[in-house]
């Protein structure tokens, strides 16, 4: 799927440099640029008209993030997934938002299902294929409330570095059928037990939700050898 490049129109009042970046890491990270895609420079100098240089910065930052793999005098090209890196930034989600969620459950119980479900409302309004950016955002945006209200909002970027792979991964498995639906049937489920004061019940509804794409990792392994790296 290529993406409209007028989506992504640059704004010359801007440094372009980090605009290209921003734009790169979206098409790998929604999979419009799959693992193994070759990037030529040149084609991307010319798609937005700019000098070599900012398309190198760019690049560069992306193989820092682990999302290009960059030979020399050869090819740039999308990484593929890497899968320990995916479990490892699992984990690290689950020891902060488990007590996270634990914390505010306990301390604010009415605010934050609040401030939830109000992300819930607008997600369960696009549930569908064609909407699969917007609903993978808001659910960005569900889980980023946890961090606001536990006004731990710095964890959340370096959630945000460390968690590539697992993104990727989980733009995999959205399209598998019943996935949307049971996103928005675990969401309701922390909302409510969040509300209900219930914190044991709102931590397992969360490590539930939290674990459902790595439980099929297999399945998405299988369904896509190509892309992943083991």
């Amino acid at each position: 799927m290529k993406l409209n490049p007028k989506e992504f129109a640059l704004d010359r009042s801007r440094q372009v440099g980090p605009q290209i970046l921003e734009i790169l890491r979206s098409r790998i990270l929604s999979m419009s640029l799959p693992p193994t895609t070759v990037l030529s420079r040149i084609s991307l100098q010319s798609e937005f008209n700019v000098s070599q240089t900012p398309v190198r910065d760019a690049l560069i930052r992306l193989e820092e993030e682990g999302l290009v793999e960059v030979y020399p005098q050869y090819a740039t090209v999308v990484s593929r997934i890497d899968i320990r890196n995916a479990i490892e930034a699992h984990f690290l989600r689950l020891s902060i938002e488990l007590e996270a969620v634990r914390r505010l459950t306990l301390d604010s119980p009415g605010e934050t299902a609040a401030s939830l479900e109000t992300v819930l409302v607008r997600q369960k309004h696009v549930m569908s294929p064609e909407t699969y950016d917007l609903f993978d955002s808001l659910d960005k945006d569900f889980h980023r409330v946890l961090y606001e209200r536990a006004d731990i909002l710095g964890l959340w970027s370096t959630v945000r570095r460390q968690g590539v792979h697992i993104d990727r991964l989980r733009m995999l498995n959205l399209p598998m059928p019943g996935k949307l639906e049971q996103i928005i049937v675990d969401h309701q489920s922390v909302v409510d037990a969040v509300r209900s004061a219930d914190a044991e019940t709102a931590v397992a509804a969360l490590r539930k939700h939290l674990s459902g794409t790595l439980s099929i990792i297999d399945l998405i392994c299988e369904q896509y050898p190509d892309y992943v790296s083991r």
